[in-house]
């Protein structure tokens, strides 16, 4: 097993032991992809739901280039949503978990 498929795996567990998600193993494929080498790495493979910084490249990076949402929909609220579903008190919230329920949150899994 690759690397890439072990860490798949853990976020399939991750999704459903703290979020309760049986995930959609072939979007979540996909979302790991296009999070490219930032899965690899200790420091960008995770989110901090506490920097507003990082909340706001996700929300800048992710939600409006990529998943191509409108700045005026609210994005804050999803991202807010979501972190509350992943658990707030969950210090690891895996990047590709966060993305993986962001699309699904706004329904945009066409973008994959």
């Amino acid at each position: 097993m690759s690397k890439r498929d072990e860490l798949i795996a853990k976020y399939a567990a991750d999704l459903k032991d703290k979020c309760g998600v049986n995930a959609d193993m072939d979007l979540l494929t996909k979302v790991t992809i296009g999070c490219g080498p930032s899965i690899y790495n200790a420091d960008s493979s995770t989110v901090s739901s506490s920097d507003e910084s990082e909340l706001s490249t996700v929300k800048n990076n992710f939600l409006i280039k990529k998943l191509g949402l409108s700045a005026s929909a609210d994005l804050d609220g999803g991202i807010a949503a979501v972190m509350d579903q992943y658990g707030k008190s969950n210090r690891n919230k895996y990047r590709a978990v966060v993305y993986y329920l962001l699309t699904k949150h706004f329904g945009k899994e066409s973008a994959y």
